[in-house]
């Protein structure tokens, strides 16, 4: 099945990061090393001091196999070559959650779907166009990194990705009943087993649900399910409800890689800029 790309160079050429960035290879005491002196990213993963699985440090998703892109989306279009704008390294959820859906069976409410489709047609609109932000999970699918801190009580990301950043509360709090919308939502996380549970809604229903222009209700709530296999990746699978908007659920997979001895840069994008 194939779905309308849009050019690229895109709303993402604005987040472009600094070439002379500092501290990118910077070696972090207590990285496990292979013989040859390179971190070594099958080694077990870490753990906390309370014995949870650690999962800080500086991740990016891990690119698709070559050609996934074409094969999927057809040719690729990129008017301006950036750092991490390349879209051959996103993943296809970045650019359609339902992508693997059947032709004719894609989980989504007709109403939706033409919204999806003059989306797709006008990308002058998509949030991102105008320095929105994005949203939580099509952060974790495009090609630029973002940093875990976890403590006892929260975990917080820091996304390259427009500079901003994400609590996630693990210290038995319920999500609000009735929040404010946000564009980042609010999360809460726990424990099963060597599994982090993070359950997010509390969103707005301004943001999109992926580059091709599904769109989102108030009514969205993400789960997500983090397990570090190793030391250098994290798997992640996500759960996306909304009763507005979509049939059903919608569960997609993917890993992180980890960028050893390495750090996130600052990003910004152009205030009132649209860019085509």
């Amino acid at each position: 099945m194939r779905f309308p790309i849009l050019t690229l160079g895109l709303a993402l050429a604005g987040l472009t990061p600094s070439a002379n960035a500092q501290w990118l290879n910077y070696p972090k005491p207590g990285t496990p090393l292979t013989r040859d002196g390179k971190p070594n990213l099958s080694a077990k993963a870490p753990r906390t001091q309370n014995g949870k699985p650690d999962l800080s440090g500086v991740w990016q998703i891990e690119a698709p196999p070559a050609g996934e892109f074409e094969r999927l989306f057809g040719p690729v279009n990129i008017v301006e070559q950036v750092v991490g704008d390349d879209p051959r390294l996103f993943s296809r959820y970045f650019f359609n959650l339902l992508v693997d859906s059947k032709p004719g069976e894609a989980p989504i409410r007709p109403e939706a779907a033409a919204i999806g489709l003059k989306n797709a047609r006008n990308k002058e609109d998509r949030p991102s166009a105008h320095c929105l932000p994005l949203g939580i999970l099509s952060r974790q699918l495009i090609a630029f990194p973002f940093k875990i801190f976890q403590t006892s009580e929260e975990i917080a990301i820091f996304y390259e990705t427009d500079g901003a950043f994400r609590q996630i509360h693990t210290d038995g709090r319920k999500l609000p009943v009735d929040p404010q919308p946000a564009w980042m939502g609010y999360s809460t996380g726990r424990w099963e087993g060597d599994t982090l549970v993070v359950d997010s809604a509390g969103f707005n229903d301004r943001n999109w649900l992926d580059g091709f222009g599904h769109p989102q209700s108030e009514k969205l709530h993400i789960q997500e399910r983090f397990h570090r296999r190793d030391f250098g990746h994290l798997d992640v699978q996500a759960t996306v409800e909304d009763p507005v908007t979509l049939t059903k659920p919608v569960t997609i997979q993917f890993t992180e890689l980890l960028i050893p001895n390495s750090d996130v840069l600052e990003n910004f994008c152009t205030e009132g800029k649209v860019f085509k």
